[in-house]
This record gives structure tokens, sequence and C-alpha cells, in this order.
């Protein structure tokens, strides 16, 4: 069997306050749309040029983040993207492409959180395990607590 990879990982902006719903059953269901931008610079004219792309995000059973997803809050997505289709309301068959994220993560200062959010604002409220890893500075091992500490050991 051939393998395959669905994975998608998106950092921008959010373009609206997300929105909860529940199924019939009771599953929370959070969309919200996240914007993306690339620039570049034009080869004939020389001129920087900027394109926006807009990303609908489906988050399953996440209602609690839901309440810090608002308009303009930069965040990471991590998922994977599923196409379906419906009937509208006229009978035409409309066809979305949206990601189905797996994890979320606040980006930002603790400036751009509105204070919404009292834990450190600076930490993610959601952060997938190889990310954690791969965000843990390296630092050297902190001396025991019991070490004295001389001149020799402040570095100016």
């Amino acid at each position: 069997m051939a393998r395959s990879v669905n994975k998608v990982i998106l950092i921008g902006n959010l373009g609206r306050d997300s929105e909860t719903r529940f199924t019939p059953s009771g599953v929370p269901r959070t969309t919200f749309s996240v914007a993306t931008s690339r620039r570049w610079k034009d080869q004939q004219t020389g001129e920087w040029k900027e394109e926006t792309d807009w990303h609908n995000i489906v988050l399953w059973r996440q209602e609690n983040l839901a309440n810090y997803l608002n308009k303009g809050k930069q965040v990471y997505v991590e998922g994977r993207l599923q196409s379906r289709s419906y009937d509208d309301k006229d009978g035409n068959k409309k066809y979305v492409t949206e990601v189905v994220a797996e994890d979320v993560v606040l980006l930002g200062s603790r400036g751009e959180s509105g204070g919404a959010v009292e834990e450190r604002a600076d930490q993610p409220v959601s952060m997938p395990r190889s990310a954690r890893r791969a965000a843990a500075p390296e630092t050297e091992a902190a001396p025991a607590p019991d070490a004295a500490i001389t001149d020799d050991d402040v570095p100016f």
C-alpha cells in the first residue's frame, strides 16, 4: 500500500470570532477563519506585492478554547484537509474544503490578549507534544539550590 500524508500547518490571524454549535448528540463544533499572507517582489515592476488566503477551520470538542478565538488573534493551527459537499437551500451542490484542526495554539504577547486569559498569556493554551519539545529552550542546568554563587559565576 502506498503511503500518503494529509497535514496542514498554518500561522495566521483570525478573520472573525469563532462560532460554536452543537451536533444533535451534543458534540461541540467550533468554526473560524484564518488569514495567511505571503509577500513577494514582482520581477517585472520591482514592486512588492502581497496576497492573502483565507482558510476555514473546524475544531471539534474544544468549546473551552472557543472563548479565546477572537478576531485578529494570531494562531497556530495544525490539522488535515477535508473536502465535503452539501446541497444549498436552492438544491445546488456546493463543495467545501476545510482544515480539521487537531491542535490550535494561541500566539502573541500578554498585551495582545486583552487580559482575557488569566494564566500566562505568552504561553499557548494548547500545544502539540512535538512542538513543546521543539520549543523547549536548550539551557544549561541550573546550579543546585545549596550551591553558593560567587562573582566568577556572574557573566558581567
